[in-house]
């Protein structure tokens, strides 16, 4: 774990242009595919996608040229990168050759650059809202990709736009500085149990309901799975989870310890709280339990409340 505060949630980083007034410039559209470069992900293996290890431990991705990649694949236009190159994404099987391998976001969205995260985030989060909309939930009727990738329609033209889902997810602790404070983290009951024994530990999350502000969610989600009132809500920033098309609000909320936990058993099946020397330890991942992926904003919100300064729990 680095000493350094971390900025920003993993995904939330990119340097892409989305250039949403081309879309509809078919004539623009058909010059940068020519001369643009093409991400291909495979969504049936997760949204895998060609990456090469860097020298200094980073990971990057492999883009092709659009000569290189399967033909009759739609094309979902992302943007453009800062040097004006135009990018793409289209989906497809994937073999990795002599210094390549398959990767997802899961295993490499905080080694990738700032440009590699935002152009794999979209890739994936675009193309799995195609996958769910072939049919139109309205009519049943197929629908086919408009818009540069951006759009889908059906026979009689009723139009469909890509939609994110807002979900919370929260670290709840007790506000006190230092050696002395703990966090609250629990396993989700239906996490699979691994093979070497060991559980990990996370933050709460659930999904925003209709209706319903973000800090209302917070409040009830912790009290419906672990049953803790809280006592204030701090909004910490966002990243966008495609798995498959969610938008995750973090949260640092501040509890009191001494009130009983109520678990609901179905979602929440062991939850404790931890201080900062036993989280820091989970962080290196060799113990019976373990700290969320690095590019999860579970991690962020928790590498954060780690490396708080003293006066951010001030009232």
């Amino acid at each position: 774990m680095s000493s350094e505060k971390p900025s920003a949630p993993p995904l939330a980083r990119t340097t892409l242009d989305r250039a949403a007034d081309r879309r509809k410039d078919e004539v623009w559209l058909a010059d940068a595919w020519d001369r643009g470069l093409v991400l291909v992900v495979d969504l049936a293996k997760g949204g895998r996608a060609l990456v090469r290890d860097r020298p200094d431990g980073g990971t990057a991705l492999i883009l092709m040229p659009s000569s290189a990649v399967p033909a009759g694949a739609e094309r979902r236009f992302l943007g453009v990168d800062p040097d004006g190159t135009p990018v793409w994404s289209l989906d497809a099987p994937l073999t990795a050759g002599d210094g390549e391998r398959l990767a997802d976001l899961r295993e490499v969205g905080h080694l990738l650059d700032a440009g590699d995260t935002g152009l794999l985030t979209t890739a994936v989060a675009l193309g799995n809202w195609h996958l769910s909309h072939l049919f139109s939930p309205r009519t049943g009727k197929p629908t086919e990709a408009v818009e540069a990738g951006w759009a889908r329609v059906d026979a009689d033209g009723a139009m469909m736009w890509p939609r994110t889902d807002p979900a919370m997810i929260v670290l709840v602790h007790d506000g006190v500085p230092g050696p002395a404070g703990r966090c609250l983290l629990g396993h989700n009951a239906a996490w699979p149990a691994r093979s070497d024994g060991s559980r990990r530990y996370s933050c709460l999350a659930g999904f925003v309901e209709p209706g319903e502000s973000a800090e209302a969610a917070v409040a009830r989600e912790v009290l419906e799975e672990v049953g803790i009132k809280l006592s204030s809500i701090r909004y910490e920033g966002s990243q966008g989870w495609p798995y498959p098309g969610s938008l995750m609000l973090g949260f640092h909320a501040v509890a009191d310890p001494s009130q009983p936990l109520r678990l609901q058993p179905e979602e929440i099946d062991e939850a404790h709280w931890f201080t900062r020397a036993a989280v820091a330890e989970m962080f290196l991942g060799d113990g019976a339990k373990t700290a969320p992926m690095r590019a999860s904003i579970a991690f962020y919100l928790i590498e954060k409340w780690l490396l708080e300064e003293p006066e951010s729990f001030s009232d």
